[in-house]
């Protein structure tokens, strides 16, 4: 397993990193375990989750992924994961989380509040890298940097960063930290798959010139890239699937910009990529997603143990520059497929 730092911290993680999102709602205590397990005996050393977890957001179970984790962790010597969780973004937003009624926001009271019962779930006293899931546009950003500052001095975070984030986002924040001296954003966690490479646009120059560390997340878009989509007969009980059906629009919402007749399409061309390299798709689009620079660790999932394998074969994997250009050359194909 290879390892690389993340920013300028101390935090040296596996390139491949364990999402937790689906622990407690659509992966059973029983499972995730055993996709714990499997991941550490690999060699993941970080695994990330989020006190908003797990999906799709409800009010029933929220907080259950890091009690899940948290009970997990007794297992293992502490010191040997770097383990990362996230504080809910503010509730005036496109999304109202379903904790704290509702009315969270990114200030010191919300922060403190949150970071408390984090620690509690996961049964440790100190979070490795604490992030804001995602931005708030009302309290002033001075306020969210002091309150993240204290927590590292108090020693309860060791770094902080962002996610779901903006250019402009993460500019700002960092531009506080340094003329206050308040810890600075050392990583950026934002949608990053060969569906979605956004992240070119503005966010790529900025991580290497303020070297910050993109942790990509779904970059395997939600399942699309393994294939399953494709297929004549798509599983009830796949992700979108179900999402079509929630009663949230929100979610039907989120579901279109995932699977969509765009995203099938170019997928159907990655899929053929895959076939002619000898490389299971999902491998591949994870690879890809790992392959730049400014990014430290590549956040996979899985619902079940038997999702595992092909993410983490990823690990030791290394796309050759042709593969590269043919992605690069559907990437223009199909500008922007989810939007």
């Amino acid at each position: 397993m290879e390892f690389r730092y993340i920013g300028r911290s101390g935090l040296r993680v596996s390139v491949i990193c364990l999402g937790t999102m689906t622990f407690g709602s659509t992966t059973p205590k029983e499972e995730a375990f055993k996709i714990l397990d499997a991941a550490y005996d690999a060699g993941v050393n970080f695994i990330d989750t989020a006190e908003l977890y797990p999906v799709p957001p409800d009010e029933k179970w929220a907080g259950r992924t890091e009690e899940i984790v948290g009970e997990w962790l007794k297992s293992k010597p502490r010191d040997s994961i770097i383990l990362a969780t996230k504080v809910a973004g503010a509730a005036s937003g496109w999304f109202v989380p379903p904790i704290r009624h509702g009315l969270t926001a990114m200030d010191r009271f919300h922060i403190k509040r949150a970071v408390e019962g984090s620690l509690k779930r996961l049964g440790t006293d100190y979070i490795d890298l604490y992030q804001m899931h995602w931005p708030d546009t009302v309290v002033p950003i001075e306020e969210t940097m002091g309150a993240f500052d204290e927590l590292v001095r108090e020693g309860k975070v060791r770094y902080v960063g962002t996610s779901n984030d903006t250019a402009y986002g993460l500019t700002k924040a960092n531009m506080v930290a340094r003329y206050e001296k308040l810890a600075r954003f050392e990583s950026i966690q934002n949608n990053f798959s060969i569906l979605n490479p956004r992240f070119f646009d503005e966010l790529e120059t900025l991580c290497r010139r303020e070297q910050v560390s993109l942790l990509p997340y779904s970059p395997i878009a939600g399942g699309i890239l393994s294939g399953k989509y494709n297929q004549p007969f798509v599983p009830e009980d796949a992700r979108f699937s179900l999402y079509l059906k929630h009663p949230s629009k929100r979610v039907r919402e989120h579901a279109k910009r995932f699977y969509n007749d765009k995203t099938l399409a170019m997928t159907e061309e990655v899929l053929q990529i895959a076939k002619e390299a000898g490389i299971h798709p999902v491998t591949l689009a994870v690879a890809w997603s790992k392959q730049f620079d400014f990014v430290a660790s590549t956040i996979i999932g899985a619902r079940k143990l038997e999702q595992l394998e092909a993410s983490l074969a990823a690990a030791d994997v290394k796309l050759d520059r042709e593969i590269m250009k043919k992605i690069a050359a559907l990437q223009q194909k199909y500008c922007y497929p989810m939007g």
